[in-house]
């Protein structure tokens, strides 16, 4: 079968690849569309440290072909978009409704690929890049089956991420002055996050001036080119401020630019070694720094629940499928993703 593959040096795309069937409380997917995530791009360029050889993707949604003993939630032909939480379901942290916090979810990569009898790494325990993947039921979330495919997969990674940063880690209320710094496809999922919250003021800030009228399209009401303007739409600073690119001076702005009990949120990644650094004195009038992993979200529960906002008007997701590439495209899709010209690329199979 077909998959995008990445050993160390180069990302290829090959034909040959095998996967084994389903395991007990396992769900092999076709996949029908994966969004290209810069998270992708981050392993290939090293920001995201990552064993190889590896097959990438981790934003997908497909039909389920086979289902493992004791899985029973979702069974052969379901559309499913998929997760990147392999979460045990019985530590404490998931029993607390915290699978972003599972140890289980992290660091554990599977092998479920091979290719001539070398077995493969999965990315993100997902591995939408291939035209079957192997994942943990939890991960499988049934959908409707009328949600476009290509607009499905966007969900279980750059929706998941920006809307829930708002929604489940910063708690945006109506009425609250929110700073996205970025507006790729997290950017715009956390600004479409704080239109679904009610927030009052949301600036986007990019350095790209085109990306203004999708910005504005998605909740933005002001959008600048820098955050030197920020003080003149927000004089006293904002409630809240979201990092969308995973630069360190850009770190350095969100805090700056609070207001009185105001919190910033990571979501970029940074080089794995990145430092960032504030004033310390700036902190004490009980402003905060959050990080914030998977949008904090509880997939089984909030990828159904953005599927039914996607069919009542309420959440955009076709208007985040810039363009679509068939797998064998690849390259052009990275180039396009990596260079800004598109907000979200998808690869079809």
């Amino acid at each position: 079968m077909r998959g995008v593959i990445f050993d160390g040096k180069q990302t290829q795309v090959v034909d040959d690849l095998e996967i084994r069937e389903p395991g007990p409380g396992e769900v092999l997917v076709a996949i029908s569309a994966a969004g290209l995530c810069h998270s992708d791009l981050s392993v290939v360029d090293g920001t995201i440290p990552f064993p190889v050889p590896v097959v990438l993707g981790h934003e997908g949604a497909g039909v389920v072909e086979a289902v493992g003993v004791g899985v029973t939630h979702v069974r052969p032909g379901d559309h499913v978009s998929l997760s990147t939480l392999a979460n045990c379901g019985t530590c404490a942290e998931c029993d607390r409704g915290r699978p972003t916090m599972c140890r289980k979810a992290i660091g554990m990569p599977q092998r479920p690929f091979t290719r001539a009898g070398q077995p493969l790494y999965q990315f993100a325990s997902n591995s939408a890049f291939a035209e079957r993947t192997l994942v943990k039921a939890v991960q499988a979330v049934r959908i409707p089956d009328d949600i476009p495919m290509a607009s499905a997969a966007l969900i279980g990674c750059g929706v998941l991420t920006g809307v829930g940063a708002v929604l489940n880690r910063a708690r945006v209320d109506r009425g609250d002055s929110v700073v996205v710094i970025g507006t790729g496809g997290i950017g715009l999922n956390v600004i479409q996050g704080a239109r679904i919250a009610g927030a009052l003021t949301v600036v986007a800030v990019d350095s790209n001036p085109a990306k203004e009228e999708v910005a504005r399209r998605f909740g933005a009401t002001h959008f600048l080119s820098s955050t030197e303007g920020v003080r003149e739409v927000l004089p006293t600073g904002a409630d809240h401020a979201f990092e969308c690119v995973g630069r360190v001076e850009l770190v350095r702005q969100a805090v700056d630019l609070l207001d009185r009990h105001g919190q910033a949120v990571l979501l970029g990644v940074p080089a794995a070694t990145a430092e960032a650094s504030f004033l310390v004195s700036s902190m004490y009038l009980d402003k905060s720094i959050l990080g914030c992993r998977y949008g904090s979200a509880r997939p089984q529960r909030d990828i159904a629940l953005y599927a039914e906002m996607y069919r009542e008007g309420r959440l955009l997701l076709d208007e985040l499928v810039t363009e679509t590439y068939p797998v064998e495209d690849f390259e052009k899709a990275a180039a396009d993703a990596g260079g800004g010209r598109v907000a979200r690329a998808v690869l079809t199979f």
